[in-house]
């Protein structure tokens, strides 16, 4: 292929990129002249320039795309969306020509007469009797183009082969590389002669570096140059209408990122159109406008690029991707009850998901958001998401500016130097192995070491530990720890040293590391010594610490059962005065700080608004604190109901034994325990839920028994709440997530005194259950209590004809605790 095909090829295919973009807003505006002479000056352009080249293929194509824009200058041809797509779909032919030309050196062989022929029709259709005997040809004075056309920047420009910018990179990188030694040399050695010029050589070197990046930088506007005309066509496909907002097209980032970003981006808008956006009528239907907005927007902020792309349409539904997460296995239903909407949100992430009801052409095959994901983390990126049901989509993706040379933070563990990306790095914390329930401290919550960071538990890996690099190697002391962003959360990182900050040379890993995630890549330091480039994601998917719902492991990973008297993550807090008290903390779904002037009065109880609905609010002591501006609540959530129970200040969470040994009558305590070495009260969390919504369920009362119960509960809320409430009434108590698990501890030889069911669960319900247990076995005569929040006449009728021996009202704690005494005292007088 010559020379002049060459650049004939790159001018074109530059040209049919602003084509696309410039048609697609002349069908927004029509009136627009100045997009008019610009979309006809290139299409004439093309034209002539096959002529010349003897392409006359691809001429008569231009050609015809030309008449039809000739009688659309003159006025005698209105912009339809009929004349907008025929004049796409010659633009769409001369890119297939084009790319069978770049393949071949010649023009592909085909057949263009039906498109010709309309877009013929099309030119005749408005036009003039006096043309309407066959297309329209050049008149003389069309050659001349207005006066603005000739003044372009070409003479200020130059087209460089991208391999020889490469290059280029590359010996700036290396020219780093050498400054950095030479600085370290001179920072060892006092030679005051060399400083000056050492100074100067850096400076040099800084300021060449700086210029060559620069070269790679291209405006991020180049990767959506597309997207116009992919959602005028999406608009057509899915029957709806649809505006497209783009901001910050101009920000600049590495030529490396923006081809890596490309697709990602085409997805998500892809996505938007087809999932995010309503149909017009379901849009007037809830009041809002028959067009539905697509925006992008880029921005540079803290050494990252962020590009938000963000609808106003529908929003992600949580309850149908909870459901789809558990059709697929990804969860359980008592799993699910935990997790807050934006955790069950980001199941989107995961391989092969999709809430689609059936596959299109434009989506619901299960490929996308996860590749999306993947592509982002790749070059170092996270991506993030938040959505409201009814208002609409934000993704947000913040990725690094250059994936060439970054500044990085050196680091050692094991006896091994490492560096990571200081972007990444949020603050550095010096932390001890002992005292817990000091802050500082690196404690242990269910074998995962985690730090009380301020207001929060922070999720710990050791990178001796995980890169197995502690055999024989000395303890080094005070162990520190590199706070870093993964995705939307936070992990930290135990090492033994952190060294200096340093820019990095980012070199690719050999590909028989490839298979290692935790690496992004290797750099030579100052001295001469090579050394492997962390990747935070990497690390956070190795590790197995969760920084999203999604990512968290399957239950049957887990216990099967929960037993009274284990060891059990407590909550410490205060309220109403000195005394400790506590609640097991997994029973609290957040906690958060309550303006003070978003607590409101109704029905003379005070509620807040909290994502979207009323939440009732409850306090363990009268009325609020008149001094402080925030309200602290442990929020109580199952499923969509949430209840917020009000205390004065946080104290602590402690790992210790849950034994209560003292169980008075106080309403709203189980009793007290040693916690931490500390007498503190275990409130009634039943109680207190109650107090602040009465449907929640009934009872409030304490009682007192003996012996081990089993209780087999599908919702992790509900068990949690159970086996303190009867451990306190003085049961041993032994939970289990479902009627298979318990079956399992039958098979295994284990004995109770008596078992409590819930009555409606998933895998088999609670009247398959308690047939089982009565056909045979070693169960088969123990009293069993049905729990169920149905106690009408008919469904107290049926569990008793199933074989259950009482029918509690759940979660009537009182009824519970009386049927079982005299469940019990009925089996020993037998």
């Amino acid at each position: 292929m010559d020379d002049l095909l060459t650049e004939f090829l790159t001018e074109t295919n530059e040209s049919l990129a602003e084509l696309d973009v410039a048609v697609v807003r002349l069908e927004r505006s029509p009136d627009d002249q100045q997009t008019l002479s610009q979309i006809f000056r290139l299409v004439h352009t093309i034209k002539g320039t096959c002529g010349f080249l003897g392409l006359e293929r691809l001429e008569r194509v231009a050609h015809a795309a030309e008449s039809v824009l000739g009688r659309v200058r003159d006025g005698s041809l209105a912009v339809t969306p009929d004349i907008v797509s025929l004049v796409l779909a010659a633009l769409d032919r001369v890119k297939a020509i084009l790319g069978g030309l770049a393949t071949s050196g010649a023009e592909p062989a085909g057949n263009d007469d039906a498109l010709i022929a309309a877009l013929t029709r099309a030119a005749e259709g408005e036009a003039s009797e006096a043309a309407a005997d066959g297309p329209p040809t050049e008149a003389p004075g069309e050659e001349a183009v207005d006066p603005g056309a000739a003044l372009t920047p070409s003479a200020q420009t130059i087209r460089v082969a991208v391999d020889v910018l490469e290059d280029l990179m590359t010996m700036a990188s290396e020219l780093v590389l050498v400054r950095n030694q030479l600085l370290q040399l001179g920072r060892a050695q006092d030679n005051a002669a060399f400083a000056v010029p050492l100074q100067r050589l850096s400076l040099i070197t800084s300021e060449l570096q700086e210029g060559v990046m620069k070269t790679r930088m291209q405006p991020i506007g180049n990767a959506w140059n597309k997207l116009p005309r992919l959602v005028r066509d999406l608009s057509h496909e899915l029957n709806k209408k649809i505006e497209l907002t783009m901001l910050g097209a101009d920000t600049e980032l590495d030529r490396q990122v923006l081809e890596l970003i490309k697709d990602p981006l085409t997805h998500m808008v892809r996505n938007s159109a087809d999932h995010g956006l309503e149909s017009p009528a379901d849009r007037n239907a809830a009041g809002k406008p028959e067009t539905g907005r697509i925006s992008l927007n880029a921005f540079h902020e803290g050494g990252y690029i962020i590009i938000q792309v963000s609808d106003d349409g529908r929003g992600l539904s949580a309850e149908r991707i909870g459901t789809a997460a558990v059709a697929r296995g990804l969860t359980t239903d008592a799993e699910l009850a935990t997790m807050t909407e934006a955790q069950i949100q980001s199941f989107i992430f995961r391989a092969g998901f999709s809430t689609a009801s059936a596959v299109t052409a434009v989506s619901g095959r299960g490929v996308g958001m996860d590749v999306v994901k993947t592509n982002v983390e790749r070059i170092g990126g996270a991506i993030d998401l938040k959505s409201v049901a009814g208002s609409g989509t934000t993704f947000t993706i913040k990725i690094p500016l250059t994936l060439a040379i970054v500044s990085a933070l050196v680091l050692e563990a094991g006896g091994e130097r490492f560096a990571i990306p200081q972007v990444n790095v949020i603050e550095l914390v010096q932390a001890s192995r002992g005292g817990a329930g000091n802050h500082g401290v690196i404690e242990r919550v269910n074998e995962t070491p985690v730090l009380r960071l301020r207001d929060r538990l922070l999720p710990l890996v050791s990178l001796r530990e995980l890169l197995r690099l502690d055999a024989g190697v000395e303890d080094a002391g005070t162990p520190i720890i590199i706070v870093i962003q993964v995705g939307a959360g936070m992990l930290g990182i135990i090492v033994d040293r952190v060294f200096d900050t340093e820019e990095i040379v980012v070199k690719p890993v050999a590909p028989i590391l490839r298979h290692v995630t935790m690496f992004s890549g290797n750099t030579i330091l100052g001295d001469g010594s090579v050394i492997m480039i962390l990747d935070p994601n990497g690390i956070a998917r190795a590790s197995g610490i969760a920084t999203g719902a999604a990512e968290r492991p399957p239950a049957a990973a887990r216990a099967d059962a929960m037993r009274s008297g284990q060891r059990t993550a407590m909550l410490l807090f205060r309220a109403g005065g000195e005394q400790l008290m506590a609640v097991p903390l997994s029973l609290v779904s957040r906690i958060e700080e309550i303006e003070r002037t978003a607590i409101e009065s109704s029905g003379g109880a005070l509620v807040t608004q909290y994502r979207g609905r009323l939440m009732p609010l409850a306090g363990l002591a009268e009325g609020l604190a008149p001094d402080k501006p925030r309200q602290v609540a442990l929020v109580f959530a199952e499923q969509s109901r949430s209840v917020g129970l009000m205390v004065d200040e946080i104290v602590d969470v402690i790992e210790d034994r849950l034994d209560i040994e003292l169980s008075g009558d106080r309403p709203g305590l189980l009793g007290a325990a040693i916690i931490g070495g500390r007498a503190t009260d275990v409130i009634d969390t039943g109680y207190w839920l109650t107090r602040a919504s009465q449907d929640w369920f009934r009872g409030d009362a304490s009682g007192h028994g003996g012996g081990r119960i089993l209780a087999v509960e599908d919702s992790a809320f509900f068990r949690q709440l159970l086996v303190p409430t009867l451990a306190a009434a003085g049961y041993s108590v032994t939970a289990t997530s479902g009627p298979t698990e318990a079956l399992r501890l039958r098979e295994a030889g284990e004995m109770f005194e008596a078992i409590v069911s819930d009555i409606e669960m998933p895998d088999m319900d609670g009247l398959q259950f308690v047939r089982a247990v009565r056909a045979d076995g070693p169960w088969a005569a123990l009293p069993i209590i049905a729990l169920s929040s149905r106690a009408t006449s008919a469904d107290i009728e049926a569990t008793r004809a199933a074989g259950f021996t009482a029918h509690v009202a759940k979660f009537d704690r009182e009824a519970l605790i009386a049927s079982l005494r005299h469940s019990l005292a009925e089996k020993l007088a037998q």
